[in-house]
Order: structure tokens, then C-alpha cells, then sequence
């Protein structure tokens, strides 16, 4: 990426614009944190529900002092290890520091570093910490690809600084630290949570990915206040702490369902459901391991490979174009393989509940 390139995107976030750019995990849509009507132009253009936060991204820890009011030993170790990286910390957040839109008017901040080249010199060259949710529309798969952002914000957002495909492929993980020197998983993403256990020798406690679970009752009343006085509406007594807790996210136009089991089990209940679209008269998909993947192809219109079983790394990183893809070829029903939730199969298998709408069927 040229020099001249980062400047002005840089310019124009420093002028308070819209900017899509890449990061390790996903394409971000930047505006500087700090104002309040250039973060307003991100929900404007995402459709984003308003009591969502957003990540903050910054390049240097000094720039943490300016943010927040606290910083434990146990964020510490959690920096040390993995940032810059895929993880993103939620802190308490330092009063009038950043615009409101940005915590939905909690006391907390949700911020990271990213492992990205390009998005840090980005945010170096802006002279400001950006906040930035994925760059597509509210619900729908996150983009990996800038071809990805301009499908989804062509003519609604100031630029995109095209960095090519994004490595991880799902989202930041998102921790919070506690008291005890341990700390709780509120969404599942790049750093799995038993690599986080093990840098912090503590207990690493893990939400629900089910849509009413991963939700901090705690905040509810702060949050609610805030959008009481902006005359807008939210679910009571709930406010997430983080992004993508809330919400139905990721999906695909059609219906996505996942099924989950032991191998036969679950290509028998697969092969079924697959015939009995097709004599519904839907146009069928399905999202399987290498490993099973010929199996289905004469069954479904769209089969698309998650990658191999023994490295779910890869169904990371596909699951998001695959589930553009299906809307590409214009499927309306959609099965996916489940799998392990452990190490980042954790991170896959929440994204696949939340783009199946939590219809996961175990078998």
C-alpha cells in the first residue's frame, strides 16, 4: 500500500468521514472515536442497532492513558501476549474521552490492536483511535475481502483501502477481565479461550452463544437511560457489553441451519433435509468439512468446503465468503456441518449460531 494512499484515508478520517480498511480478522469501517457525528456516520451506514458498541482501535499502548481509567495486571499479561493481535479488552472506560455512540453509554470501552500493517498505519497517520464494527451492513456476513465492503456500503461510506484478503478470517475475541485474575469470554473470535486461560493461569469463563444469553443484565440501566434520552427504543433490560452479542449477525438471505452431531448421524439428518427442500422447491446450499464434501455435492444446488476438519482455522476463514457466496447463487435454504467448539471452533460455531439464527439442530 503506498504511502500516499494511507495519507489520504488518514485525511479523510481526521476530517471526520467513514473509511473502510482491513485488519487481520475483518474489514473495519473506521471514524474517529472521539466525535460523535463522524461515529453516528458509521451506524447510519451499517443500519446498526444504537445500543451496540464499538470496538476502539488503536496503534501504541501509551495510547490506552488517554482512553481509560484502569488497566489490571491481568490485561497486562493479555497485551503481552496478544497484541497487537485478534483480541480486543474491555476496560473502564475514561469519562468524556470518547463519544458516547461508541460505549452506548456504559462505563466500559472494548479495545485492540490490530496485527495489520495497513490498519496501523492508518490509525497512526489519522492521529485518531478509530472505532470500527465490521464493514457491512447490520446482520450480514462480515466482509474479508473489499470487494465484500463495496457490496454492502458502495456510496454510503467516504472510502475503502483495499488490503487484500483478510488472514483470521471471524472477529477479534472479546475479554473482559475480573478481580480474581481471570477473566470472561463475551464473544469467541481470533485468540481461543484456552490460550487466554493459559497466559493468565486463572479461570477463563465463557458466554452463551445463544441470542438472549451473552447479554450483561448489569448494564442495562445505564445503557437504557441513554437511550431514553436520545428518544430511541431498546430490548429492556439488556446491554451488551460487546459486539455481536445481541444481535442476529452474519447471515445469508436464505435460511442457514446447522446441524450438529456424530458423522453418520448428521450426514443422514444433512442428506434428509437437503431432500426435503429440494421437493419444497428451494434452491439448496450446503457449507461442509473436505472431508464430507462429495457426498453432498449431488444432493445440493451450492456445495461450498469449509476446509479440512483437522485444521479448523480454515473453516475461520472461508465461513464468511461462503455464506456471501450462497447469496451470490441465490440459494434459499442452507445447511452447514457443525463442529469441535473447541479452540477457534468456538469462535465458528458462535458465528454460525448467530447466522442461523440459533437453529442448530443436534443429532
Amino acid at each position: 500500500m503506498e504511502d500516499a494512499s494511507i495519507r489520504e484515508a488518514a485525511a479523510l478520517l481526521a476530517g471526520g468521514a467513514q473509511v473502510a480498511f482491513p485488519t487481520e480478522t475483518v474489514y473495519g469501517l473506521g471514524a474517529d472515536a472521539r466525535s460523535t457525528p463522524a461515529v453516528e456516520g458509521i451506524f447510519a451506514a451499517k443500519g446498526r442497532p444504537s445500543d451496540n458498541p464499538l470496538i476502539v482501535h488503536i496503534a501504541d499502548r501509551v495510547e490506552l492513558d488517554a482512553l481509560v481509567l484502569e488497566v489490571t495486571e491481568a490485561d497486562r499479561k493479555l497485551m503481552d501476549a496478544f497484541w497487537p493481535g485478534a483480541l480486543t479488552l474491555v476496560l473502564p472506560v475514561r469519562p468524556g474521552a470518547l463519544s458516547p455512540r461508541v460505549t452506548a453509554g456504559l462505563d466500559t470501552v472494548a479495545v485492540r490492536m490490530p496485527d495489520h500493517g495497513i490498519a496501523l498505519a492508518l490509525i497512526r497517520a489519522s492521529g485518531c483511535p478509530l472505532a470500527a464494527p465490521s464493514a457491512n451492513r447490520s446482520g450480514r456476513p462480515s466482509p474479508t475481502l473489499a470487494g465484500h465492503v463495496r457490496e454492502d456500503l458502495d456510496g454510503l461510506i467516504d472510502g475503502i483501502v483495499d488490503g487484500g484478503p483478510s488472514g483470521v478470517g471471524v472477529e477479534s475475541t472479546v475479554v473482559r477481565t475480573n478481580a480474581a485474575g481471570g477473566a470472561t469470554v463475551l464473544r469467541p473470535g481470533g485468540i481461543p479461550a484456552e490460550d487466554i486461560g493459559r497466559v493468565l493461569g486463572a479461570e477463563v469463563r465463557a458466554v452463551s452463544a445463544d441470542d438472549t444469553a451473552d447479554v450483561d443484565p448489569a448494564a442495562a440501566a445505564a445503557a437504557g437511560q441513554v437511550l431514553a434520552a436520545r428518544g430511541e427504543a431498546g430490548p429492556p433490560g439488556e446491554a451488551p457489553r460487546s459486539p455481536g452479542m445481541k444481535y442476529t449477525h452474519y447471515a445469508p438471505s436464505g435460511r442457514l441451519e446447522v446441524v450438529l452431531g456424530a458423522e453418520e448421524a448428521a450426514a443422514d439428518e444433512i442428506r434428509e433435509r437437503l431432500a426435503a427442500a429440494r421437493e419444497r422447491g428451494e434452491k439448496t446450499g450446503v457449507l461442509a468439512f473436505d472431508e464430507h464434501l462429495e457426498s453432498y455435492r449431488d444432493l445440493a444446488d451450492v456445495a461450498l468446503p469449509l476446509g479440512s476438519l483437522l485444521d479448523l482455522r480454515q473453516a475461520a476463514s472461508r465461513l464468511y465468503a461462503a455464506l456471501r457466496r450462497f447469496d451470490e447463487e441465490g440459494t434459499t435454504y442452507m445447511l452447514a456441518e457443525g463442529c469441535s467448539e473447541q479452540g477457534i471452533g468456538s469462535a465458528v460455531m458462535n458465528r454460525l449460531s448467530k447466522a442461523a439464527g440459533g437453529r442448530i439442530h443436534r443429532v
